[in-house]
């Protein structure tokens, strides 16, 4: 078994760029050093190395770091080099207006799934996110497929170190039942969301072949009002159908 190197200096710096990108007014060395549980020293050094790097930019006044250009860069890079955005947007266009609801397409970043894109529903009343939103990978349908996709010994030990987290009082949070549910997933070739991630909310999620070493998937997203029992049909084949349609393109 190969051992994996370990670099902490590194992660704690990705730890570091983490909690500024999420904090609205940026981040003082204390306030890193008190959320991340590390030492003042440790921060001063990393965060005076990420801002000579242009990862991070320090405001003299209120000595708070912000996220800085260089990553808005490579930020930028990394989203051109997913190609399957536009070999998926007319499709996921055309499921949009067949289904009326909201498509998203994400990847699997480890833990998490990363929004790629999004084609927004017409209604008023809609679900969104932001391209670039973080998503539990344990969470609901897209969470499903991307376990379904695993080997299930690797699914089943990955539940083990990652427990299931309860979101709602429909979440799935019996490891047993959550295996069983990914058998099912794998057999039909798509996973369904009733109220399990979001309450009064429903999703459709497929995966997609893999594409420059991601894992996409594309799902539907509405609320149970609108994707009732009698619809809830047709919007799995037209999903399943964008997916396809995808696929031959790529």
């Amino acid at each position: 078994m190969t051992k994996r190197y370990q670099a902490p200096i590194v992660k704690k710096a990705f730890d570091i760029l983490k909690a500024i990108s999420q904090s609205e007014k940026g981040l003082r060395i204390s306030d890193i050093s008190t959320e991340l549980d590390i030492s003042k020293s440790t921060v001063h050094g990393i965060t005076a190395a990420l801002e000579e790097q242009g990862a991070i930019i320090r405001n003299p006044d209120s000595k708070r770091y912000t996220i800085g250009l260089t990553l808005m860069e490579l930020g930028k890079a990394a989203y051109e080099r997913v190609d399957i955005i536009k070999f998926a947007r007319p499709a996921m266009e055309n499921l949009m207006e067949q289904c009326r609801e909201s498509v998203f397409l994400g990847i699997r970043n480890a833990h998490h799934v990363t929004v790629i894109d999004i084609v927004e529903s017409r209604k008023d009343f809609k679900i969104s996110s932001p391209i670039g939103t973080a998503l539990p990978l344990l969470a609901g349908a897209v969470g499903k497929v991307f376990l379904s996709a695993m080997p299930a010994p690797e699914a089943a030990a990955y539940l083990k170190t990652h427990p299931l987290r309860r979101f709602t009082s429909r979440t799935i949070v019996d490891p047993a039942v959550y295996l069983e549910e990914l058998k099912t997933v794998k057999k039909r070739g798509y996973a369904l969301d009733d109220e399990e991630y979001l309450a009064g909310v429903r999703a459709v999620a497929v995966c997609l072949s893999a594409r420059g070493g991601h894992l996409p998937a594309l799902w539907v997203v509405g609320f149970k009002a609108e994707m009732s029992d009698d619809l809830m049909p047709g919007i799995i084949d037209q999903t399943l159908a964008a997916a396809r349609q995808i696929n031959q393109s790529l």
